[in-house]
């Protein structure tokens, strides 16, 4: 590619500031296309080629806005991962499942560039191709953890943006070679490679963490097995047994493989390590862990198969997580900051891998409280827009209740099936989409066999609906011999 006369100029002004990556956000749905047809179009390219654009990231707005400042042949690169219009897009359900690509720098000097020193649609953006356009991007903002963390005047210079005209060859996309599409010499026809059909192995482990509410209403009762107790008993007795099922899958041949990464959190009006016993304050445990430190034994019922059916039967089952319901708020941003948190440093330590992506189940019996729908809403966000190679995390987001006359929903398609409950309908937005591989299980536990794709939630569910749902979430694919 051309690069600008002064382009040594540009370099330097990089170099000080340190920026080493430029970034894109896009969905794993356009990945193919963009391998296919050898990079990064700009959208206004894409219509003329005839490009489909499977998931678009821009809204009709935003694009009427770049055709008003012929914008619509440029390619737009942030210098931030955590990009407010990605979270805008996933809110509007443009975008499902987000990724990441990482972008050489060296794009910043190419001849036909251009510089905005935020938004580029903004009135008052200064934009243009020069170097002093391009020093006046705020390179100490953009480092940001996130827009929230600026004061409010600083935040628009947040979306700085280098527009890059009309395309972005694959070989200036860094990390497109990790998502698990076969990159061929020329553009062809690819087998793309489905995501969330990674095999889990010791060296490719995945990670599991459980939200559970531990507000004062968890205090009400239902019944388990036939069994009469708190909310909260029943919560964590079904999160202990689906640990110990994890833990189970693991053992061979004597020896437990550390296939999980499993954490508890435990929530009301600040979040916490949930474990009980010897695990207490711990965060992430591996399965041996669990395996060797259990916390205590109780006797409960649990369903089996037998060869005359299914039968309730009381059954010897180890705990690590009790029951608690003494918080009095209930604050989902927290629980969900804390498992970013968790996976941040999780994510960092397997970001090489083709693992399959952690899932975070959370069960709560009531509404949040003490954070906006639209904060809590991006906290959500925050987690889904996580991705290893092989797929974005899987949120589960589970209303328990213990109205047994309340109309339970599982896995919804579309939202008109939660006919306009307000909250259901905020549950629906802080869930994940889920690939049309869990279909086969979600037939299996809810005997729901519509085609298309489930998105990741429970409304008004009971205890039996809980543990299907539990099921559902809990991924099976171990290798046999890793």
């Amino acid at each position: 590619m051309n690069k600008k006369s002064n382009w040594q100029e540009f370099k330097n002004v990089i170099e000080q500031n340190g920026i080493v990556k430029l970034y894109h956000f896009t969905d794993r749905d356009n990945l193919e296309s963009i391998i296919q047809h050898g990079g990064l179009f700009s959208w206004g390219d894409c219509e003329d080629k005839g490009i489909p654009i499977a998931k678009p990231g821009g809204s009709l707005l935003s694009r009427d806005l770049d055709r008003r400042d012929n914008l619509q042949y440029y390619v737009r690169v942030s210098f931030t991962t955590q990009h407010p219009m990605m979270y805008v897009a996933m809110q509007d359900g443009r975008l499902s499942n987000p990724v990441i690509l990482e972008i050489d720098p060296e794009v910043i000097y190419w001849q036909n560039s251009k510089y905005a020193n935020m938004n580029a649609t903004k009135s008052n953006a200064n934009k243009g191709s020069t170097l002093d356009n391009f020093k006046q991007i705020h390179f100490q903002t953009v480092k940001a953890r996130k827009h929230f963390d600026l004061p409010e005047d600083e935040q628009p210079y947040f979306q700085a943006e280098v527009l890059v005209k009309n395309f972005i060859p694959l070989k200036y996309i860094t990390n497109i070679g990790n998502f698990g599409i076969p990159i061929p010499a020329q553009p062809q026809s690819l087998q793309a490679k489905i995501p969330y059909t990674a095999q889990i192995t010791r060296n490719t482990p995945t990670a599991f963490i459980f939200l559970v509410d531990h507000s004062v209403s968890m205090v009400k009762k239902t019944t388990l097995y036939g069994e009469e107790m708190t909310m909260a008993e029943a919560a964590a007795r079904i999160v202990n047994s689906q640990i110990n099922e994890l833990v189970l899958r693991c053992v061979k041949m004597g020896d437990t493989r550390h296939h999980y990464d499993i954490a508890v959190i435990g929530y009301g009006e600040r979040a916490y390590s949930g474990w009980q016993g010897e695990l207490e304050g711990r965060d992430f445990v591996s399965p041996e862990e669990l395996k060797n430190h259990p916390y205590t034994k109780i006797v409960t019922r649990k369903e089996t198969r037998t060869r005359k059916g299914t039968q309730i039967k009381e059954v010897e089952q180890v705990q690590w997580v009790s029951a608690q319901h003494n918080g009095h708020w209930t604050h989902y941003h927290e629980a969900f900051g804390y498992a970013k948190k968790l996976l941040d440093e999780w994510m960092e330590e397997h970001h090489e891998k083709d693992c399959y992506p952690p899932t975070v189940i959370h069960i709560t019996d009531g509404e949040f409280n003490h954070a906006s729908k639209e904060e809590v809403l991006q906290k959500a966000n925050e987690l889904k827009a996580m991705f290893t190679n092989d797929g974005n995390v899987i949120l589960f987001n589970i209303h328990f209740t213990a109205n047994l006359d309340a109309n339970p929903i599982a896995c919804p398609i579309n939202k008109s099936e939660l006919q306009g409950n307000v909250y259901a309908e905020a549950l629906f937005d802080m869930s994940s989409l889920l690939p049309e591989r869990y279909n086969q299980d979600i037939s299996r536990c809810l005997n729901d066999t519509r085609a298309g794709r489930h998105v990741a939630m429970g409304m008004n569910t009971d205890a039996t609906t809980l543990i299907k749902l539990m099921d559902i979430g809990t991924p099976t694919n171990i290798s046999q011999n890793q």
